[in-house]
């Protein structure tokens, strides 16, 4: 019975604060890497009670640096914390808060875009997809040039059930620049609305949490940050494939100031885009003069579904890339030009 007591009401040790270490090992915020330091360990403690309750979890830092969120994490009372980081700078003073929370700490030097965390937690953590989520949970105060690549990374392996999401519906808590924070929670007709509105909520419920400003980061950035929670779907609300909905959700928002059937014209060769837009929108049932910020993500099922066919009845169709059609246009509108002249000079 004591043991357990003692388990529960884990603290860490007294530990030198987190601006004393920055000064010990002389850390600076490297701006190449969009660096900001969280120095407030209120806020850190913040963060992580919006992760939910984490007493005996299993959990996953990204980008801990000089270990604020770190040290919150460890002081819930987890059963084990993982911690990824790719700067090697940082290795020493997390080394310290290991040795201060014995056998509860594993430290990776990597980077979060390339490691592979399928196998990072014990099998026996393993839930159906169905169930509740697993206790495993991913935070971290990500670095704005990390962010998005980072969160379109984790949402195609949700897709799948596969990476972090092996285990279930692992939910995660991490920090957005405030503007990318609302793209991923805008509603339909919202100004923010955008392919992270669509993208992040047909697979997950996602919620915006608090705001942390500016200047109580080191260096302060020029915009404020905020807290998003994301949790897994049991379905997702479209079911295609990841890569598909990604093509017709970008290209839809590629003229997101313009009518939608702009974007669903590009999805078609040139020879034949206003046949097979026109049949598009018309089997979808989506009027074409709505923008891409009106369109709700029921449009998006319907007008991917649609989609799905059309490529099944042509294999070539999803190949296909607007982009690849206008570079070779304009290199054979150079050679025209080009051998025009040589003409005209002969």
């Amino acid at each position: 019975m004591a043991i357990s007591r003692q388990v529960a009401t884990f603290r860490l040790p007294p530990l030198p604060t987190i601006g004393e270490i920055v000064k010990l090992f002389k850390l600076r915020a490297e701006k190449q890497l969009s660096q900001n330091f969280l120095l407030d360990q209120r806020l850190a403690d913040k963060i992580v009670r919006s992760a939910g309750n984490l007493k005996d979890a299993y959990v996953c830092e990204v980008g801990p640096g000089p270990g604020g969120i770190t040290r919150s994490i460890l002081n819930a009372g987890v059963a084990e914390l993982l911690l990824i980081e790719k700067d090697p700078r940082f290795i020493p003073g997390l080394q310290m808060l290991s040795e201060a929370a014995p056998g509860k700490v594993r430290i990776v030097h990597g980077d979060i875009l390339t490691y592979k965390l399928c196998h990072a937690f014990p099998e026996h953590l393993i839930k159906n997809w169905e169930d509740d989520p697993p206790d495993i949970h991913i935070i971290g105060n990500l670095p704005f040039s990390v962010s998005t690549p980072l969160i379109i990374k984790w949402l195609e392996k949700i897709s799948e059930r596969d990476g972090p999401f092996r285990y279930g519906r692992t939910q995660m808590t991490l920090t957005f620049q405030k503007e990318v924070g609302e793209r991923l929670t805008a509603c339909a007709g919202s100004k923010q609305r955008s392919r992270l509105s669509i993208m992040s909520q047909y697979l997950c419920t996602v919620h915006k949490g608090f705001t942390i400003r500016g200047q109580a980061f080191v260096p302060k950035p020029e915009v404020d940050v905020t807290v998003v929670h994301f949790t897994p779907l049991v379905e997702p609300k479209i079911n295609q494939p990841f890569k598909l909905v990604e093509k017709v959700v970008q290209y839809i928002f590629h003229f997101r100031r313009k009518h939608c059937h702009q974007g669903v014209r590009i999805l078609f060769p040139e020879k034949e885009r206003l046949e097979k837009a026109e049949k598009m929108l018309m089997l979808a049932d989506v009027d074409p003069t709505l923008r891409p910020t009106q369109l709700s993500i029921f449009h998006f099922k319907s007008l991917c579904d649609v989609y799905r066919k059309m490529c099944d009845e042509d294999p070539n169709l999803f190949a296909y890339n607007f982009r690849d059609e206008l570079k070779e246009k304009k290199i054979g509108k150079k050679s025209f030009t080009l051998r025009k002249r040589k003409t005209e000079t002969s």
